[in-house]
C-alpha cells in the first residue's frame, strides 16, 4: 500500500541540503571580500578592458586587423595570466587567477585558458561556482584580490 511518506518526497521538492549558498563555498572560499569568487560583473568589465587595450594596440600597429586584435588579446592573456596571475583588466578590476590549491596558475594554464577564452563558448558555460570550462580545465579560479 502507498504511504504518505512515499509521495511526500516528491511533493516537498528536491533535496537541497548539499547545494552551496554562494559561489565558492564548495571550494572553501569566503562569501565576499578578498579571496571570494569574482562575480560576472567584474569579469565582464575586465574582459572589455583587455579587449579594448588589444584593439588600441591593433589600431596603432596593425591597421585594426581583427586577427591581430585576437592575437594580441590571446598573447596578453597567455603571458600575463600565466606568469603574474592577472591581465591588465583583471588588475584594474581587482581580480586574480589562481590555481585551486592557492598557487599561481602557471604558464601552461595561461596558454590553455587563453585559447579556450578566445573560443568564447567555454567561458559562457559556467558551474555554480562561476567557473567556466576554461577554469575547470586548468583547475583555476578567479578571485577578488
Amino acid at each position: 500500500m502507498v504511504d504518505r511518506k512515499d509521495i511526500g518526497s516528491w511533493l516537498s521538492g528536491p533535496d537541497t541540503s548539499n547545494i552551496s549558498k554562494y559561489p565558492g563555498e564548495r571550494l572553501g572560499l569566503p562569501e565576499s571580500g578578498r579571496g571570494s569568487m569574482a562575480r560576472a560583473g567584474r569579469r565582464i568589465v575586465a574582459l572589455c578592458i583587455d579587449w579594448g587595450l588589444s584593439h588600441l594596440i591593433a589600431i596603432a600597429f596593425f591597421n585594426a586587423d581583427p586577427t591581430a586584435i585576437l592575437a594580441i588579446f590571446a598573447i596578453e592573456q597567455m603571458l600575463l595570466v600565466g606568469t603574474l596571475g592577472y591581465s591588465v583588466g583583471h588588475r584594474i578590476m581587482g581580480i586574480q587567477v589562481m590555481s585551486i590549491d592557492g598557487g599561481p596558475p602557471g604558464l601552461l594554464a595561461g596558454v590553455v585558458r587563453a585559447v579556450l577564452l578566445c573560443l568564447l563558448i567555454p567561458v559562457i558555460i559556467t558551474d555554480a561556482d562561476h567557473r567556466g570550462l576554461h577554469d575547470k580545465a586548468m583547475k583555476t579560479i578567479l578571485v577578488r584580490r
